[in-house]
């Protein structure tokens, strides 16, 4: 879809294959935001571009003052600023014109459209970027900031957001969100959107797992199937914020960007700094379409491998924790092999001293005494059974009790004269510094190379403290951008040099969830809480922007390590199943039985692993976890359909799914009973959970059963 200009270059419209963006010049010369929705006849864009008068205004309310494309602090302004900065002597106003504006329709599949600003007074520039592709409503916008050559004196950047988004009038406004704490993530949170200023942020250097750096905002009514829904989103891995603002003369504004309060950035004469990117999505079909639309931009456009199928692994961490060895190691590989595995990865504690977490983090060589040989016999014992081989590592962080860190005690964040926080007994690396850079590359450059090693999981499990950077004193706030910028660049670099590489991110569990580092990475690891009725809820939230593949769920043991939960190994598989299945239990504990489940529970994934993993999803039902629910997936002629019942009660009979989205004229066949059913009967009358528990001799009606975690899995094929 390609971006046009107004006839009298005063005003610019954005189409995508669903939406419409119109961008025009306000009363005082700035681009604002005219229309941001689901799409209209070309006949009323000119009547969106020449823009709506404000039915009132005081000398303290400029309601229109939300709507421009970038919230400069300066002039008749008093909302949340997008763009804060201190000019040479002081000077905290900007004065911003519009100079020019830059079409490119001429890249494959893409447009882009770049409206140039610039200070009235000082050698200042702001450049607006907009990007679209021909087969996503997803907007991408960013923000380039420059410090001209003749600048005379240093330009201080106190806030420099990426995008700000208008939300146009409406009768009321309610948002969604997810927040959460470790064991906990992504709990989707849903209410009225207050007036005033509404601020979700990270100041963890991470992205955190007490929020994510989304925010969708729709009708108090929207569901599943209907509403319209806009989100938007920062695709950045550091510290973050994102505002709401909700103005009481009508209309809601989303400004959103790196870092947070306190940080600085010093723009030099010449210096020019590039924004993360912000991205908007509009859609008029509820939250299911609003997720599909973001499941497809997020395979098709961020993830390096695209629509690549993720293995099936096994993680030998909670068999062993540390206490490995190679003997063990190799056994467990077996194990794995023999249940269908794809991918063996070795966790935490196969490098230097590391025999617990108090030592050993930074000096990456593997233990002598727990691997005489290095880990070459037991790379070659994982690919003689028929599996990759991966490892974990945790390169931001050292332990005090390093051979690293007694060499280099400057490399850690810190202020000179301060205590040296540390939390898990370890320090955080400045990536922002390019010695630590270099030498984070070299030894996992190293290690890939060595090992040929097919994955890595990379951990972070703490936040950042102290977070200072002597040797840069002037600037050290760029260290909240360098360290991240740092991460994505080593990845990048690791994956250009070894193309069979695959990286999962992981940050003490699920701590570091975004599009930014979607871009450089294969999947997420979701949550060290790994029970299946609280991965339930963890997983509903997480699919609200990122799609399946992306999403890592392991099955271990029962009771669960973490909540001591016991629920059934199908269930637990039928869990972890809609994502990227992987294993994660102690395989040496379980029982013949469980094992030979479990093989069948791999072999049955991998047959449906395709529409899982990049089919468009639906959910289905209530809240999950507290009832019936389920997950839906269609990929051409194929659905897969989990269905969940955690508690059983006297008081309902058999529980029906009703499903989406299919052919009403089409028919489908169960693959597990021959059953045929008519898509209009699968979404009117639906499939009953469980249904041969009804009707199995010896079970007697379910009407009267009080079993808990029920779970199914039904393949439909249309016929």
């Amino acid at each position: 879809m390609p971006i046009t200009a107004a006839p009298n270059e005063k005003g610019w419209l954005i189409e995508t294959p669903g939406s419409l963006y119109a961008i025009g010049l306000d009363a005082t010369g700035l681009p604002a935001q005219r229309y941001w929705g689901p799409s209209l006849p070309s006949d009323d864009w000119g009547q969106l571009l020449r823009g709506d008068t404000s039915p009132w205004r005081s000398d303290t309310s400029r309601p229109e003052e939300v709507q421009q494309e970038v919230l400069a602090d300066g002039g008749v302004r008093w909302g949340v600023p997008g763009l804060q900065v201190v000019f040479p002597g002081g000077n905290q106003s900007l004065e911003l014109r519009f100079v020019d504006a830059r079409i490119d329709n001429e890249a494959a599949g893409q447009s882009t459209l770049v409206l140039s600003l610039a200070d009235s007074l000082f050698a200042f520039s702001v450049h607006l970027h907009y990007r679209v592709r021909a087969d996503s409503d997803v907007i991408e916008r960013w923000m380039e900031l420059e410090s001209g050559e003749d600048a005379e004196g240093d330009v201080v950047l106190l806030r420099g957001d990426s995008a700000n988004w208008f939300i146009d009038e409406a009768d009321d406004y309610w948002y969604s969100s997810v927040n959460g704490h470790w064991g906990g993530e992504t709990q989707l949170e849903r209410g009225p959107l207050p007036v005033g200023d509404l601020t979700f942020s990270s100041r963890t250097g991470t992205t955190s797992h007490a929020a994510n750096p989304w925010i969708m905002v729709h009708p108090q009514h929207a569901t599943e199937e209907a509403g319209v829904i806009r989100t938007v989103s920062l695709g950045w891995s550091g510290s973050w914020h994102l505002t709401a603002q909700r103005r009481p003369e009508g209309g809601v504004s989303v400004t959103t960007g790196f870092g947070h309060e306190g940080v600085r950035l010093v723009l030099e004469s010449g210096r020019r700094h590039v924004t993360p990117p912000s991205y908007g999505l509009a859609t008029d079909g509820g939250f299911g379409e609003t997720s599909r639309k973001w499941h497809a931009f997020a395979v098709r456009h961020l993830r390096p491998a695209v629509d690549e199928l993720r293995p099936v692994l096994y993680n030998s961490w909670e068999a062993t924790e540390f206490d490995v060895s190679e003997a063990q190691q190799m056994r467990l590989a077996d194990k794995a092999a023999a249940i269908g595995a794809e991918l063996f990865v070795l966790d935490d504690g196969w490098f230097g001293a590391r025999t617990d977490d108090r030592r050993g983090l930074g000096d990456w060589h593997p233990n002598p005494d727990r691997f005489p040989n290095g880990l070459q016999p037991l790379a070659d014992h994982v690919r003689g059974l028929g599996m990759g081989f991966g490892l974990w590592v945790e390169p931001e962080m050292v332990n005090p009790d390093s051979d690293l860190y007694r060499a280099h005690p400057d490399w850690v964040l810190h202020f000179e004269g301060r205590t040296r926080h540390e939390a898990r007994n370890q320090l955080v690396l400045n990536f922002a510094r390019d010695d630590v850079k270099q030498w984070a590359l070299a030894w996992l450059d190293d290690l890939v190379s060595t090992y040929r090693l097919d994955f890595i999981k990379w951990d972070m499990n703490r936040s950042f403290t102290q977070a200072g950077w002597p040797e840069n004193a002037r600037d050290h706030g760029s260290l909240w951008l360098g360290h991240t910028r740092a991460v994505y660049d080593i990845m990048a670099t690791l994956r250009e040099r070894h193309p069979f590489l695959r990286i999962e991110s992981c940050s003490g569990g699920g701590g570091r969830v975004d599009f930014g580092m979607m871009q450089v990475i294969d999947q997420f690891w979701t949550s060290d809480n790994t029970d299946a009725l609280d991965r339930q809820t963890i997983q509903h939230g997480f699919s609200q922007l990122y799609p399946a593949i992306t999403m890592c769920n392991w099955v271990t043991d029962s009771p669960n390590p973490i909540t001591a939960r016991v629920v059934p190994l199908q269930y637990r598989f039928h869990v972890a199943m809609a994502g990227a299945l992987a294993i994660g239990g102690d395989l040496d504990s379980w029982s013949d039985a469980e094992l030979d489940e479990a093989a069948e529970q791999v072999a049955l994934y991998k047959e449906i692993r395709e529409v899982i993993q990049l089919g468009a999803l639906h959910r289905l039902g209530g809240r999950p976890g507290a009832g019936l629910t389920a997950v839906q997936y269609v990929r051409e002629n194929s659905v897969v359909v989990l269905s969940y019942e955690p508690r059983r009660s006297l008081e309902r009979g058999a529980r029906r799914t009703v499903l989406r989205r299919l052919d009403p004229a089409a028919f489908y066949v169960d693959q597990r009973t021959g059953r045929r059913f008519s898509g209009a009967y699968l979404m009117q009358r639906g499939l009953v959970l469980h249904d041969e528990l009804n009707t199995h001799p010896g079970n007697g009606s379910l009407r009267f059963s009080n079993r808990d975690y029920l779970s199914a899995l039904t393949r439909l094929t249309r016929s």
